[in-house]
């Protein structure tokens, strides 16, 4: 069965993908559970993905959190005519110690807890697509593995000296910015050009306006299935609410503001009172530019030039009176600024301070900011059964 289904509550002119459904009681997802395709920038980001879908080139998907990047790669695989599996992997989701013999296997015996032999993700998706998220957080010591993989076609299991011949596809995602990750020197070079073959720039909702309301149509015909309620209508207000909001958690944001709103609203119509927007980020700035498909999205505006000179005057002061352990005493103050003003939010702090998730976590334990986990020993056992977040497709 397909992993991309067509909406049915949506306008026939509309095209539309959704993920399949999760297992009841699932883990709640910030994932965007359906991608819309009726704006113009939206239009052409569908043909190019769709051009690019026909080769088997390594595919960068690079967006926002929530904008709908696995379902971009769900509908390359869907029309790629590849045969195998889709799996989809979130490479934030391990520590270091685990997610090399996820990744590539391993022979039983090879780390203590290894008790039978295991075949890796790429392994699991050989004739299909493996869908690497959030790749900016894999470690570099996994991205040397990784371009060699990718290079030799080939992988070979911890414990094991036999390669196993590759015919997997690799489409990976990431909501940084890779090119500033290389230029800081958390990501590797050879390893982004080698992903970056084809590139998909998803932009944000706010910036594709045509699609909020078709969105917000199909979610609302979703959710009063689901609840057993006739189906409700927008008033004008609301409709102009939904179009002047910012969109901060894109699509997966809209289908929680609609589903609560379907909960709320009285006598089948509803009003702004009942959208569950974010007051402080709204109006939207307006929706400048145009998108091109390999765009990366924006970062906000750099720091003014008084807050610049006002940071650099402090750290002269603090470098003449000569402070004690200043570099580590700077660097706390300020992975702790970001860590706050993201609510503890570990992917926003990642983004404000232009660094993977991973490297933030290290700068968080290092300062006192994120309490290790004990583990009885370096490895915990592998589960013999595929994990929950690896999501097969045929």
């Amino acid at each position: 069965m397909s992993s991309l289904s067509p909406a049915s509550a949506a306008p026939s002119s509309h095209r539309v993908l959704t993920l399949p459904e999760s297992p009841a009681g699932g883990a709640p997802t910030i994932r965007a559970k359906a991608l819309l395709f009726h704006d113009p920038h939206s239009v052409r980001l569908l043909v190019h993905v769709d051009r690019i879908a026909r080769s088997d080139a390594s595919v960068l998907v690079v967006g926002e959190t929530g904008t709908g990047k696995e379902l971009i790669a769900r509908h390359i695989h869907s029309q790629s005519g590849r045969r195998g599996p889709f799996v989809a992997v979130n490479c934030g989701a391990f520590s270091e110690s685990l997610i090399d013999a996820e990744l590539f296997g391993h022979e039983a015996g090879a780390f203590t807890g290894a008790t039978q032999a295991r075949a890796g993700w790429f392994e699991a998706a050989q004739g299909g697509t493996l869908f690497l998220d959030e790749i900016g957080d894999l470690p570099q010591a996994l991205q040397v593995k990784l371009l060699r993989v990718l290079q030799e076609r080939q992988v070979v299991r911890l414990g094991s000296r036999k390669p196993v011949t590759l015919d997997v596809r690799l489409v990976a995602a990431t909501n940084i910015d890779l090119a500033r990750a290389v230029q800081a020197q958390h990501f590797r070079a050879d390893l982004y050009y080698r992903l970056n073959v084809a590139s998909v720039g998803l932009p944000p909702l706010r910036e594709r306006p045509g699609d909020i309301l078709p969105l917000a149509e199909h979610f609302m015909a979703l959710y009063a299935q689901r609840l057993g309620q006739s189906p409700a209508r927008l008033s004008a207000a609301a409709l102009q609410a939904l179009l002047s909001y910012a969109w901060p958690g894109n699509i997966r944001e809209l289908e929680n503001v609609v589903h609560f709103a379907l909960i709320v609203a009285h006598m089948g119509v509803i009003e702004p009172g009942d959208l569950k927007l974010m007051p402080t980020l709204q109006p939207a700035p307006g929706f400048a530019g145009m998108f091109m498909p390999a765009q990366v999205p924006p970062r906000g505006p750099p720091p003014s030039a008084s807050a610049t000179e006002s940071l650099q005057a402090a750290l002269q002061s603090l470098v003449e009176q000569g402070a004690p352990r200043l570099y580590e005493s700077v660097e706390a103050a300020l992975v702790r600024c970001a860590f706050e003003q993201s609510n503890d939010n570990q992917v926003q702090a990642a983004r404000l301070l232009g660094v993977t998730r991973n490297t933030l976590r290290t700068l968080l334990k290092r300062h006192g900011l994120l309490a290790e986990p004990a583990h009885s020993g370096n490895h915990r056992p592998l589960p013999l059964q595929p994990p929950s977040h690896l999501r097969y497709a045929q």
